[in-house]
């Protein structure tokens, strides 16, 4: 089986989640070997945490899973593309539906679109 190159990353590929039905692209997150081979066993969402150093099921804390329909791998196989179905309506973890959710408008970042849900009462 052709998997994704490691070694390029020093062990990681960054990874895009991107909604299955609409296209909009949802997170980056990174993914090691062992989220790989999860993700590919399970049909969820495994990622690599920088921050924490470990594995994490997207969603699992706060529900809102990735189920991964298709996989990809881009011509260089050191990136990786999941078309996922978002349950929970939101991605990313400030309560957005999409991690990028900021807009540059005449110099500055704004948000467009709507929380789905407020942070402080699913992360406790």
């Amino acid at each position: 089986m052709q998997e994704p190159n490691f070694d390029k990353g020093e062990g990681l590929v960054p990874t895009v989640a991107q909604d299955e039905e609409t296209g909009e692209i949802l997170m980056l997150a990174y993914m090691n070997r062992e989220a790989w081979l999860k993700t590919l066993a399970t049909g969820k969402a495994y990622y690599w945490s920088r921050s924490r150093q470990s594995l994490w099921l997207k969603g699992e804390t706060s529900g809102h899973v990735q189920l991964v329909r298709e996989v990809r791998l881009d011509c260089d196989g050191d990136t990786v593309l999941l078309k996922v179905k978002q349950l929970g309506d939101a991605a990313c973890h400030t309560g957005y539906r999409s991690c990028f959710y900021r807009k540059w408008v005449d110099g500055d970042f704004v948000a467009v679109g709507e929380r789905v849900f407020d942070p402080k009462d699913v992360y406790k």
